[in-house]
């Protein structure tokens, strides 16, 4: 991992050859160094990130959402980089608004991500512009809503119990 001065210099390196505004901030906690990146300059960090050879960060390990509620802007993507020449890894978070939950991207760079786009799609309702087949992969293709928001309502089948197996209605019913 690099360190904070590492992570700070590799920051540095970004802004210069992709633009000032491209790196919001920079995190490093727990030994986890993570780069925040504006919604509009992740494809071009990502492929700074990818090519230049003092960041050959090639491999892309992970990527995933999150919801950051009660925080704005709300939701996340988060990508995980490997580096297999520097035994290194960094991660880069792009967060957005709600309303704003579009993303370019990154099938482009890394084939293999296409599924994990998909779910980030179908959990979190994050939209990658530029997606060849932007569509559910794990919910029906009918279903209203993203159940990995926090804000989606809890709830389900009940349960029977032997305590409560006389008041519960049965599937066959």
């Amino acid at each position: 991992m690099p360190d904070a001065t590492g992570l700070e210099l590799i920051a540095q390196r970004v802004r210069e050859e992709v633009g000032e505004d491209a790196v919001v901030g920079t995190s490093y906690h727990r030994e986890q160094a993570t780069l925040e990146v504006a919604p509009a300059g992740v494809h071009d960090v990502l492929v700074h990130l990818k090519n230049h050879p003092d960041e050959p960060f090639e491999f892309l390990s992970s990527l995933h959402g999150a919801d950051y509620l009660p925080e704005e802007p709300r939701l996340a993507v988060h990508y995980q980089l490997l580096s297999m020449r520097r035994v290194d890894r960094i991660g880069v978070k792009v967060r957005m608004p709600v309303d704003e939950a579009h993303v370019p991207t990154v099938t482009d760079l890394w084939p293999g991500a296409d599924f994990p786009e998909r779910e980030v799609f179908d959990m979190f309702g994050v939209f990658f512009d530029g997606h060849t087949d932007m569509r559910r992969i794990l919910m029906p293709e009918d279903y209203e809503g993203y159940p990995q928001r926090r804000d989606f309502p809890q709830g389900g089948e009940p349960v029977i119990f032997t305590f409560n197996q006389d008041k519960q209605p049965r599937w066959y019913d």
